[in-house]
């Protein structure tokens, strides 16, 4: 199934009677249509149906009045090796997550492998490794955006072409490895930036043997591109240094599910206050010492919008449209030109919410009734939510 979710084409396909039509486009959270036509993977268009070609469809998906939304994407991952993490020794954490609404995610680093190099030569010998892998190997169809290297002391701006010259796109996280000081650090994001290669940094205390405080003074100065875990992974920052980066900063302000969940929710409504949510994007931080949290991203936006009481479609914005766009990936958003890839829901069954958005503003996390990645069905009724009250179906094709 992996092998052929990186090749196959879904052909036409028509998502009917759509309840409601989460953009990902925090500008415009909410769409006015109640139907999507995808082409090989594809949206071709968004509107009302009387108004659309759906004839000749090779799949027609009923939503029966259920949400779709993009799908879901974690900025913050640490892979390995395909569908396995050695951190909790757990096969099938990526088809898990994908379960959970989870269609893209990216890599901070791939630092739990054992034995992870640190020379200079065989840091970017796996960065290489793991970006060519999982671009070919896509489990549960999901797209990890996976070769983030750890920098380390003694790199040279020569290392960082031969890098992008690789495809790679990404650093890990900047203080996991020996860089830890803000001048070393900015050097390094400069070269990065200048070849096309994004970077994120560690922020906060130490996660794992080898790693440190990062503190907001070396994040303003390394002025990576990415605020990475700005609440901690897990341990945060004052929550006034916390406020200071969103303030100082015009980088992105990355929000994790492993992290301290009550700066969680003061960096969020600072960048409310500071009018910047398109800043936010949110991820797991996960496989960690804590875990692997397969519904990680939809507890994270209940936690927000309920106790962070930022409005539930604001919030599925952070976890798409931002993240695609701050990222540069395709998906994220529900407009013609991006990759068909979504997440359908409805509220879970027997919650106190009247609707879905209602349930999520409450703190309830919404029941995932089907996932399509490419325009492919990748799953149905989600095993690892709550069951949703209604779910899609399959009626043509």
């Amino acid at each position: 199934m992996a092998e052929a979710a990186a090749t196959g084409k879904s052909g036409k396909v028509v998502i009917r009677n759509i309840g409601l039509l989460l953009s990902g486009d925090i500008d415009r959270p909410v769409l006015e249509a109640d139907t999507i036509v995808v082409d090989d993977g594809v949206i071709v268009a968004v509107g009302r149906e009387p108004d659309l070609d759906t004839a000749h469809a090779k799949t027609v998906i009923d939503a029966r009045g259920t949400c779709v939304c993009p799908g879901l994407i974690d900025s913050h991952v640490h892979p390995v090796f395909g569908d396995w993490t050695p951190r909790q020794n757990q096969i099938g954490w990526i088809d898990s997550t994908m379960n959970g609404g989870v269609t893209s995610m990216v890599s901070a680093g791939e630092v739990h492998l054992p034995g992870r190099p640190k020379d200079i030569v065989g840091l970017k010998a796996l960065a290489i490794t793991a970006q060519r892998a999982f671009d070919n190997f896509r489990p549960g169809g999901v797209k990890v955006i996976a070769g983030a290297p750890v920098i380390e002391k003694g790199m040279v701006e020569q290392d960082f072409i031969d890098l992008a010259a690789a495809g790679v796109k990404l650093l890990g996280e900047v203080g996991l490895g020996s860089v830890k000081a803000g001048y070393e650090a900015k050097a390094m994001v400069d070269w990065a930036r200048q070849h096309g290669i994004q970077s994120t940094i560690h922020t906060g205390g130490p996660s794992i043997p080898g790693s440190g405080l990062i503190d907001k003074d070396v994040v303003l100065e390394a002025d990576a591109d990415v605020i990475g875990h700005i609440n901690g992974g897990h341990t945060s920052l004052p929550e006034r240094d916390v406020c200071t980066l969103c303030e100082k900063s015009s980088r992105a302000i990355e929000i994790v599910h492993n992290g301290n969940e009550r700066v969680a929710i003061a960096a969020a409504q600072a960048a409310m206050q500071l009018k910047c949510p398109h800043r936010v994007i949110l991820g797991t931080d996960g496989p960690a010492g804590s875990g692997v949290q397969p519904l990680g991203m939809l507890r994270l936006i209940a936690l927000l919008s309920s106790l962070g009481n930022i409005p539930a479609e604001l919030v599925f914005c952070f976890a798409t449209g931002n993240t695609a766009r701050i990222r540069g990936l395709n998906g994220g958003l529900i407009e013609p030109g991006r990759d068909a890839d979504f997440v359908f829901m409805d509220r879970a069954q027997h919650t106190a919410g009247r609707t879905l958005l209602d349930s999520v503003q409450l703190g309830d996390i919404p029941g995932v009734g089907m996932v399509m990645i490419d325009g492919i069905v990748r799953c149905g009724r989600s095993r690892n939510t709550p069951p949703a009250t209604e779910v899609p179906v399959v009626v043509g094709g």
